[in-house]
């Protein structure tokens, strides 16, 4: 097998993080890891919206990391924002900022994803993977618990606490407390409380820590000498008294050589560590080195090897919903038989669209579901707002966003929300998905004939064999409908 080289970027509330890897023989040897605690979260104000510093921060370190990605072409590569990119109402102007800077796109995942990724991340990490294991990885504004066995995943949840958020509430001008401890204790376990029945059910034969913040606890516990083995709930209870003799978290930095920056948020996330411990009954948990960033390392090893776990999303999609897989299957090769003949010219020739196309036409009728006069709408409810696993927020938009527009109206603005790069390209996937849409409306068994496309950038012909047309006079007052709705959009359809 060949030789190649991927990285990612994990754009976290405390932390960004690169790792570059080598992927040889289906082996992923890591050749570089890149870490700044830019501490995006504390940028967040009572509006949600981050400040221009946190701003400024977060774009010089990405330029200092995107030094290292210019020679990589886009399928090598993934940037993922997680919990405050989620949050932040100004995101979008951020990302537009970054996205210039690395010269490259950045997908903010969900919080299931988010957690699935880091279990992957870490059970390819660990030495050993037989039995059921517990996940928990606290960054700066959310914390992810999963169990799982394997390579897969049982449970997964987000919690919006971290060490960063947590911090800032309870102990934002460094003071420690046993008032503001019990006070930071007490919003862990409301936290905890709806999800800590159904984890403590499922069951776990080891528990594992990812990330800074159980690294900077564990590296503690391991100087002071509380455990040999991992992080141990007396050992927990132990810091808890050492931090509150501490008294301030200038103090931590000294006594433990921490970081001032991890000193500053490392109380929020012991809280949240400890509390998690006592709430599931976790006596000892081990810390991985793999997180966030090798989990997305694995998903992109997983997509150039054709493994991708969004096909395996879409075809759970279809038969938890009942679709017709047969008219899905009609639809979706017409689709991609017009693709073929236009992508060159309409510019559709990265192999991204070609798998856009694809799950859109597999899953257009999924708000049948609900109701057919409105099922494009439903469908596309659907798309943007369940848990698919793989897919970026920016994916599920853009699913939704064709889903929606496969049927009747088809304004020129209807992809406006989309980013102004993609939006003219999905607006021409949207044309070709409704075409196919059109000529399956039957939903007949019998072949189509073979068809000719040809486009310029707004006008399409679509060509039959002689005499088809005549004999299908259905199809042709379809395709006379079709005509008028794209033409609202700029588009003018011929046909014979």
């Amino acid at each position: 097998m060949s030789t190649d080289v991927v990285a990612a970027i994990d754009l976290g509330s405390n932390s960004f993080h690169l790792i570059v890897a080598r992927i040889a023989n289906g082996h992923v040897q890591v050749l570089d890891r890149l870490r700044e605690m830019v501490q995006l979260a504390s940028g967040l104000d009572n509006r949600n919206r981050l400040s221009e510093e946190s701003q400024q921060r977060a774009l010089d370190c990405l330029a200092r990391f995107g030094q290292r990605l210019r020679h990589l072409a886009p399928e090598q590569l993934r940037i993922v924002g997680t919990n405050t990119l989620r949050q932040a109402r100004n995101s979008t102007g951020f990302l537009s900022r970054a996205e210039q800077v690395l010269g490259h796109n950045i997908e903010i995942i969900s919080g299931q994803e988010e957690a699935r990724l880091i279990y992957l991340g870490v059970a390819h990490s660990v030495a050993d993977i037989a039995g059921r294991r517990l996940v928990v990885d606290i960054g700066g504004g959310s914390t992810e618990l999963i169990v799982g066995e394997k390579f897969d995943t049982r449970s997964l949840t987000s919690l919006k606490m971290g060490c960063v958020s947590l911090s800032r509430a309870c102990f934002d001008d460094g003071r420690i407390s046993e008032s503001r401890l019990r006070e930071a204790e007490l919003l862990v376990r409301l936290k905890l409380e709806p999800v800590c029945e159904e984890f403590r059910a499922l069951g776990w034969q080891v528990a594992t820590g990812a990330s800074g913040s159980i690294k900077a606890i564990h590296e503690v516990i391991m100087k002071e000498g509380w455990s040999r083995e991992g992080i141990t709930l007396e050992a927990l209870r132990r810091l808890r008294a050492a931090l509150l003799e501490s008294g301030q978290t200038a103090a931590l930095a000294a006594r433990w050589q921490l970081e001032s920056a991890r000193a500053r948020v490392f109380t929020g996330g012991f809280v949240v560590l400890h509390g998690l411990c006592e709430a599931l009954g976790v006596s000892r948990m081990e810390v991985s080195d793999g997180a966030l960033r090798e989990g997305v390392i694995y998903d992109l090893l997983g997509r150039i090897r054709h493994e991708d776990v969004r096909d395996r999303t879409i075809a759970a999609v279809i038969d938890r919903y009942g679709l017709d897989r047969a008219q899905a299957e009609r639809v979706n090769a017409t689709a991609q038989a017009l693709l073929n003949q236009v992508r060159d010219r309409w510019g559709l020739t990265a192999e991204e669209w070609m798998h856009n196309l694809d799950w859109a036409a597999r899953l257009h009728e999924i708000g049948l579901l609900l109701t057919h006069d409105l099922h494009h709408k439903h469908g596309a409810y659907i798309l943007q707002h369940a848990e698919l696993p793989g897919f970026s927020n920016s994916d599920q938009t853009l699913l939704a966003a064709l889903v929606r527009r496969h049927r009747r109206g088809f304004s020129a603005g209807a992809f406006q929300h989309l980013p102004k790069e993609v939006a003219p390209l999905a607006q021409r996937l949207g044309v070709l998905l409704r075409l196919a849409v059109v000529l399956h409306r039957s939903r007949s068994r019998q072949p189509l004939p073979s068809l000719e496309l040809g486009v310029s950038q707004r006008r399409l012909d679509l060509r039959f064999p002689a005499g088809w047309l005549d004999d299908h006079p259905l199809t042709q007052a379809d395709l006379t409908a079709e005509a008028r709705y794209l033409k609202k959009a700029g588009f003018r359809l011929a046909f014979g």
